[in-house]
């Protein structure tokens, strides 16, 4: 399974083919973390978008928090907050693949390259 972070999905809803093309060669499942729905949630224009949205998740096997990735998320926000600017979402869904063992996806690679134990697609 292969977790997605929130900007490739940006870029599926924008359908913008290089992303598509490159999400129809990843052989395993794909996710998201509960904090990538919230994010795309709390981004929609209105409550069309929403429910648009609501429908697009259902696409993807939904992982949500539990305490491991909480605890994971907290150790990563203590060593790496102040030194390399690392948020609260990108915390929970680094630590989300971390506690699941899945690869993470995404175009922001500069916003988790210093995590160990995490591994970038």
């Amino acid at each position: 399974m292969t977790i997605l972070d929130t900007n490739i999905l940006i870029e599926v809803l924008k359908n913008n083919p290089k992303t598509i093309s490159q999400l129809s060669t990843v052989k395993t499942p794909l996710a998201i973390s509960s904090i990538t729905a919230m994010e795309l949630i709390y981004g929609a224009r209105n409550k069309q978008e929403v429910s648009r949205l609501e429908q697009f998740i259902t696409k993807f096997d939904l992982i949500p928090l539990n305490a491991n990735i909480s605890a994971i998320a907290l150790k990563l926000v203590t060593s790496n907050a102040k030194s390399h600017n690392l948020d609260i979402p990108d915390a929970l869904i680094a630590a989300t693949a971390i506690d699941k063992k899945l690869d993470l996806l995404t175009y922001n690679s500069r916003d988790f390259r210093f995590i160990k134990n995490l591994q970038l697609l």
